[in-house]
């Protein structure tokens, strides 16, 4: 794979790599949303190991009974990891959570009729197979030891390196789960303006879809313990991005900065080989330890920008990385929470007023309040819920002009009803469950199961 693609000789052909995602027609622009839950043997709510055991299940089994509706399989070193159709992907995180990535679509009707699409599919399969899925941030019940893990070389690689690095890596890769949305850009500049506005305004999306309160059956002491876990597992790559909002700020600067990230590794001839902590400049230079007087490929290039984690990434799309897992009403409400302010000219120069005042500073106070205090945090004087209400009406002015009307001869404003609901309550999922545990569950954490699966 890697042997067909061109060789790096310059650093020009990395910031090339990055401008081939710019779309100057707007009608090119497209949504790609991506979530991961959970998967759990019904009868205990254990985990499901990879092969299943003592008869029953395992998440290989899930994958293959996705077949039957025309996805294809994937596999490595024996072991089938991922199905594919279309432009879609179903795929194994490390802890066996499972992931749908879907296809680049043109509307939020599109995305979210893929979603349910895909949720229906799952508890088909689910009822047949006597396992459930969960959208939560964090698995509420299970201990770091007892999470399985998937047969994927890349996270073996990962598992070694990340305690390297924090003391929560390995929680981010075995129970963790998240939403994110991929958005386009139509050039260099508005790639730059997007990219300020959802470094700024991702605490706030943090806030909205905080539902990680529990660890290991109890309270965790925050409303986002996914987002906090990312708060130490490698700063290398992840955080806000500083240098995003400097002057300069461009393709050219957001490949200097993944050049200075640490591999992970590298792959070659369909096997992953370990080059962790090692500089891709130096691969570049024809001097990496690893693999001496070997130049590194643009499909290294792109395996390398997989592995940066910041709250928002860039390849040729920029991916919104900072919502737990949610349930299913929250996996359309949060794309279109961005497209909202991102895909309408006067909506994203509405959102940049909002923030561009804000400081590096103010948004790193901002990220580290948020997984603790959900939308009771301040901002500049503000609540958090206070902040968010002003996003979520620019949001929907933003779906309001795009008027894009779906089958119902609805447009794109319904399904930022959750968001609506938890800014009037007040409330985030993290506080309802959190209220729910202190009241009817009467604290068994357990009941999460029956009342927010899919």
């Amino acid at each position: 794979m890697s042997q067909l693609s061109p060789t790096i000789t310059s650093k020009t052909q990395l910031v090339e790599s990055l401008e081939k995602g710019m779309k100057p027609n707007k009608d090119d622009w497209r949504i790609g949303s991506e979530h991961e839950k959970f998967v759990f043997h019904k009868e205990d709510l254990s985990p499901l190991s990879f092969e299943g055991e003592n008869g029953r299940p395992g998440i290989k089994d899930i994958l293959q009974a996705y077949e039957q509706y025309g996805w294809e399989p994937i596999c490595e070193r024996g072991f089938i990891i991922a199905e594919k159709q279309d432009n879609a992907s179903l795929s194994l995180e490390p802890g066996g959570q499972f992931e749908l990535s879907g296809a680049p679509l043109k509307t939020i009707h599109q995305t979210c009729d893929e979603v349910s699409r895909h949720l229906h599919h799952a508890k088909a399969i689910g009822e047949a197979l006597n396992v459930g899925f969960l959208g939560l941030g964090f698995h509420p019940t299970l201990k770091r030891e007892d999470v399985p893990v998937m047969p994927k070389a890349r996270y073996e690689i990962m598992r070694a390196y990340m305690p390297k690095r924090g003391s929560m890596g390995l929680d981010m890769m075995l129970r963790t789960c998240t939403v994110q949305v991929n958005l386009d850009f139509g050039n260099e500049a508005d790639m730059v303006n997007k990219f300020r506005i959802a470094l700024a305004l991702q605490p706030i999306a943090t806030a909205l879809f905080a539902n990680s309160p529990f660890k290991e059956g109890g309270l965790n002491g925050f409303k986002s313990l996914r987002s906090q876990v990312w708060t130490d597992t490698d700063p290398d790559r992840t955080g806000i991005l500083p240098f995003v909002f400097e002057d300069g700020m461009g393709f050219e600067r957001y490949v200097d900065y993944a050049l200075d990230v640490p591999m992970y590794f590298v792959r070659r001839n369909g096997v992953y080989l370990d080059a962790s902590g090692q500089s891709f400049r130096d691969f570049m230079a024809g001097t990496l330890p690893l693999l001496p007087g070997e130049l590194p490929t643009l499909t290294d290039w792109e395996d390398h920008l997989t592995t940066l984690f910041p709250e928002v990434r860039l390849k040729t799309f920029l991916e919104m990385r900072g919502a737990d897992g949610v349930p299913w009403a929250g996996l359309c409400s949060m794309p279109a929470f961005w497209v909202g302010l991102l895909y309408d000219d006067q909506a994203q120069a509405a959102a940049w007023d909002l923030v561009k005042n804000w400081s590096v500073a103010d948004i790193e106070t901002l990220r580290r309040a948020v997984p603790r205090q959900g939308l009771n945090a301040e901002h500049l004087g503000q609540s958090v819920l206070s902040w968010a209400k002003q996003a979520i009406d620019i949001a929907d002015m933003g779906l309001r002009n795009r008027a894009c009307i779906g089958k119902s001869g609805e447009n794109e404003q319904g399904f930022l009803n959750m968001v609506k609901d938890i800014v009037a309550s007040g409330k985030s999922n993290a506080d309802l469950m959190l209220e729910k545990y202190h009241g009817e569950w009467q604290g068994d954490v357990r009941r999460v199961f029956d009342e927010f699966s899919y």
